[in-house]
């Protein structure tokens, strides 16, 4: 099978955005290439070695590639992918972007992404591994067994790993969790094999559910981890409602001690209330997919509504905020 093949010549500070952007015009699948240089921080948990560059992009360059089927109106997609990086240009170093179009064949890409994928350490005990690597955990670590496909990231990006690293800070044995825009999974995961007694994850797009699924019953959390097609505001209702017949469809004890969103601030802002009025006093909202240009703006969003402010930690112009229900 061919395939329209994009390529958007970026920053590392745009990888996120931009691979959201294709992602969201229908890509089959996308693949991130970063900074090769010597001069780039690596992870050596494993005892790696690095002797020379893993590829010649540029320091603080970036390489990204979408995949879209060979019916798809390329000129349309194009389009509105200029567009739309032209537009985060305001609020981002995207770095003077270039794009390149050309066809392709399935086998040039579809597998080739895995061999970069292997076991990491995110945090002190939690570690996502592939499914397809061999790893044998040390005593008190946690795995994540992680096969996002193409359509998600390998958990491994500086929203994520603050995301999980914020949560290995506020997740109690016992908690209710709620995850909002959950994707590939991985958060709600975490939450559970930190201790959670149920984590409700919730998902607007219908290949992130079947992801996420997928995902909990690899890591056998089928029994503690409940996902729905929704938003916050709508699942909530429907537990509102089913609460008069006695359901428990959503089990989650109302009001729950966790709530976490890895999601751009922008929809972070429409349901900060919401948050506040689903967790209990006390409870912990932890927010990530937030650029540190909007830091700011966000933590105004959770003040406004009564949150307080207790942690704010950075990686890579990425932040994530944890606010408490005082």
């Amino acid at each position: 099978m061919r395939w329209h093949e994009v390529t958007v010549h970026t920053t590392e500070e745009a990888i996120e955005m931009i691979s959201n952007f294709i992602h969201e015009l229908g890509a089959g699948g996308v693949s991130i290439e970063e900074s090769g240089t010597l001069n780039k921080e690596r992870d050596t948990t494993f005892g790696e070695l690095y002797d020379r560059p893993l590829n010649d992009i540029p320091e603080g360059r970036a390489v990204i590639q979408g995949y879209f089927s060979k019916d798809v109106d390329m000129v349309d997609i194009m389009d509105k992918l200029k567009e739309s990086v032209l537009e985060l240009s305001e609020y981002v170093e995207t770095g003077s972007p270039t794009f390149e179009l050309k066809e392709v064949d399935d086998e040039d890409w579809a597998d080739a992404w895995k061999q970069y994928f292997k076991p990491v350490r995110i945090s002190e005990r939690l570690t996502i591994k592939p499914t397809w690597e061999d790893y044998t955990a040390s005593p008190g670590e946690l795995i994540i067994e992680l096969d996002p496909g193409m359509a998600f990231g390998t958990g491994t990006h500086a929203t994520t790993s603050l995301c999980l690293q914020a949560l290995e800070t506020v997740i109690q044995a016992g908690d209710d969790v709620i995850d909002v825009g959950t994707g590939s999974g991985i958060l709600a995961i975490a939450a559970a094999k930190l201790g959670a007694r149920h984590v409700l994850a919730l998902d607007l797009d219908p290949v992130a559910v079947d992801s996420a699924n997928e995902n909990t019953v690899l890591n056998g959390l089928s029994e503690s981890i409940t996902i729905k097609q929704s938003d916050l505001l709508q699942v909530l209702q429907e537990g509102v409602a089913e609460a008069g017949t006695g359901s428990t469809a959503l089990n989650v004890r109302l009001p729950v001690q966790v709530v976490v969103a890895n999601i751009l601030a922008e929809i972070i802002l429409l349901f900060v209330q919401e948050v506040y009025d689903v967790l209990e006093t006390g409870g912990a909202y932890v927010v990530s997919g937030v650029i540190s240009s909007k830091g700011e703006l966000v933590e105004q969003g959770l003040t406004a509504v009564g949150f307080t402010v207790v942690e704010r930690y950075e990686d890579q112009a990425w932040v994530v905020i944890i606010a408490r229900k005082l």
